[in-house]
């Protein structure tokens, strides 16, 4: 087993690792793109599916590190995150929405629409983007169907952070990240 991917030690902090992640590459099947935009979640957040404690529907997520936790939303759209620190914990980051660089025909046979900006843009969308269903629930993210690439040696990008969108409960905490000023986001950060 192993926890560190792409240049990613995925047993630290959730909201580390979800800054970390923005610019690299996920793949599924070869078809992905580069990340540009998380959330982070932890057991002692409200928001997240861990707080009550292991269930069955959240059990990857309490599971090893570097491991995919898939989950329903709202009984329509299937979403993809990553489980942070140790097994047992109840932690993890939400892919929100990546940037397509592969296999950007076969996404928009899935999706049914053109505008790659709109391929990915929201964690459902990147689900079905990438063909992700409940079938990749706990499996890990260093091997197939998952390949992580780490950020291109590019010039930095500016990464912003900011409130969760759609959450409630804690609503303040700033463990949204993102690219600042992509076109890509599921929807744009505040000034």
């Amino acid at each position: 087993m192993t926890t560190f991917l792409a240049g990613i030690d995925f047993n630290a902090p959730s909201h580390e690792v979800a800054r970390l992640l923005i610019g690299v590459t996920v793949l599924v099947d070869g078809v992905g793109g580069r990340i540009v935009e998380t959330e982070a979640y932890d057991r002692e957040d409200p928001a997240s599916h861990t707080y009550n404690g292991p269930t069955a529907r959240n059990a990857s997520m309490f599971g090893p590190p570097a491991h995919a936790y898939v989950y329903r939303s709202y009984g329509i759209h299937w979403c993809l995150n990553f489980v942070c620190r140790e097994e047992g914990h109840g932690a993890g980051v939400l892919i929100r929405a990546i940037e397509p660089t592969h296999g950007i025909d076969v996404m928009r046979e899935r999706r049914g629409l053109d505008d790659p900006r709109l391929l990915c843009s929201g964690p459902g969308r990147v689900c079905q983007a990438l063909g992700i269903t409940r079938e990749h629930n706990g499996e890990a993210l260093w091997l197939p169907p998952f390949d992580l690439l780490p950020r291109a040696a590019a010039p930095d990008v500016a990464i912003v952070s900011g409130p969760r969108i759609g959450i409630s409960k804690a609503m303040e905490t700033p463990w949204r990240f993102g690219v600042a000023r992509s076109p890509f986001l599921s929807k744009p950060f505040r000034a």
